[in-house]
C-alpha cells in the first residue's frame, strides 16, 4: 500500500521506527504530546491523533500505556473520529491484550480494521530496524502492512488473531525482566564474595548462566551507564500487563509477581527514568557493594 502513514508516539522506540520509516521514502504524518519530539522528525506534524487519521490510510501507534493507546485510537480527538472505513490501525504499543480487542470491536463497527504488532529488541535495534514484530490480526489485513514492518524489523512473526501478538508480547517480557533481576543479584553475589564483576561477565556469558539478559544488562551495569534502552518505569509497566493477563488467565506467575516489587523498590529510590539495569542498585544498596567495573 502506497501513500502517507500516521505513527503517533516518537519515544525510544517509536522515534527511531519513524525515522527508518523516512529513510525508506514513507511520507508520515506524526503526533506526539511532546512537541519537541515532533520537531526532531522530517516529516509533517499533526495536531492530534484524529488529524492525524484524516490524513491517512493506515495509522502507527505506539505510546507507553494501556490508558494512552485509548485515548489516542478511541478517546474524543482519537483516530476513531476520522478514520474512513478501510483504515488500519496498526497497534504497535506494549498494552493489556484485552484492552486492545476491546479497541478493535469499538473500530470494527466503523469500518476500521486493527491489528497488534509490538516489537521487540530495544533501542538499539530501533534505530538499526533489525526489531522482531510481533503480529497478531486477521492475515489479509496483516499483508496490507509487511511493507512497513520490512522497514521496522528484520522477522516478522504472525502468531495468531488479534491479541495473539501482545500476548506473545509479554510472555517475552516477562522472561527478561525476571531474568534482569536474577542477573542484578548474582552480580552482587559474586562482587560481595570478592569476585572480580568483569571476570564475572566472561565466565558466565559463555557458561550455563548466560541469556540475552546477561549480554545486554551486565556491560551496562559494568560501565555505570545506566541511560534508558528500556526504564524502570517500563519495566514495572510491562510486569503489571503481565500479572494482570496471567490473573484473567487463571495462570499463577509467581517470579513475574516477585520480581515486580524489585522494580517497585528500584522506583521508591527514584530510579524511575533509568534503564532496567539499574533494579542491581537495589541489591548493590542492600549488600553494601558497589558492582561497576574499575
Amino acid at each position: 500500500m502506497a501513500g502517507k502513514v500516521g505513527f503517533i508516539g516518537l519515544g525510544a522506540m517509536g522515534g527511531p521506527m519513524a525515522r527508518n520509516l523516512i529513510e525508506a521514502g514513507v511520507p508520515l504524518v506524526v503526533n506526539d504530546i511532546d512537541t519537541a519530539k515532533t520537531a526532531k522528525i522530517n516529516a509533517e506534524v499533526a495536531k492530534s491523533a484524529k488529524d492525524v487519521a484524516a490524513a491517512v490510510d493506515r495509522t502507527i501507534v505506539i505510546v507507553e500505556t494501556t490508558e494512552q493507546a485509548q485515548a489516542v485510537i478511541a478517546g474524543p480527538d482519537g483516530i476513531i473520529q476520522a478514520a474512513k472505513p478501510g483504515h488500519i490501525v496498526i497497534c504497535m504499543a506494549t498494552i493489556d491484550p484485552f484492552a486492545a480487542r476491546a479497541l478493535a470491536e469499538q473500530l470494527a463497527a466503523k469500518g476500521i480494521a486493527m491489528i497488534d504488532a509490538p516489537v521487540s529488541g530495544g533501542t538499539g535495534r530501533a534505530q538499526s530496524g533489525d526489531l522482531s514484530v510481533i503480529v497478531g490480526g486477521d492475515a489479509a489485513i496483516v499483508a496490507k502492512c509487511e511493507d512497513l514492518f520490512t522497514v521496522m524489523g528484520n522477522r516478522t512473526f504472525h502468531v495468531g488473531p488479534l491479541g495473539s501478538g501482545l500476548a506473545m508480547k509479554l510472555v517475552n517480557n516477562m522472561l527478561v525482566q525476571v531474568n534482569t533481576v536474577a542477573v542484578a543479584e548474582a552480580l552482587v553475589l559474586g562482587v560481595k564474595a570478592g569476585l572480580d564483576p568483569q571476570t564475572i561477565y566472561e565466565v558466565v556469558k559463555v557458561s550455563t548462566g548466560g541469556s540475552a539478559a546477561w549480554e545486554l544488562r551486565v556491560p551496562r551495569i559494568l560501565a555505570g551507564d545506566y541511560v534508558p534502552g528500556g526504564t524502570i518505569d517500563i519495566s514495572y509497566k510491562d510486569q503489571e500487563l503481565e500479572t494482570a493477563f496471567a490473573k484473567r488467565l487463571g495462570v499463577p506467575v509467581l517470579l513475574a509477581n516477585v520480581t515486580q516489587q524489585v522494580y517497585q523498590m528500584a522506583r521508591a529510590q527514584g530510579l524511575n527514568k533509568q534503564d532496567g539495569a539499574a533494579v542491581v542498585k537495589v541489591f548493590e544498596q542492600l549488600a553494601g557493594v558497589t558492582v561497576k567495573g574499575s
